[in-house]
């Protein structure tokens, strides 16, 4: 798996989502990390298991929060078969 660079956003992201923390827009924000989604997307390209997940806050706003994970056996069986086609990335 990639490692990256600590004094990147991503590695900020990185650790804290590695770490069990939950991340929204606002709480990345905070961290300077203007697109979360992108930094998820980029942690995703690496190797890693990050799910979003869309929530209603309680003033009716929808916030979207990501979270490391596992993946699921059906992903991880899609790269095996798809490295036995010799699609490699």
């Amino acid at each position: 798996m990639k490692r990256f660079n600590p004094e990147t956003k991503t590695f900020k992201v990185f650790h804290a989502l590695y770490n069990g923390a939950t991340l929204t827009a606002a709480q990345a924000k905070k961290m300077g990390v203007g697109n979360l989604a992108a930094e998820a997307s980029r942690i995703r390209q690496a190797g890693y298991a990050v799910y979003s997940n869309s929530r209603t806050a309680g003033n009716g706003v929808t916030v979207t929060e990501y979270v490391m994970g596992q993946p699921s056996r059906e992903i991880v069986a899609l790269g095996y078969k798809a490295k036995a086609m010799g699609i490699t990335v």
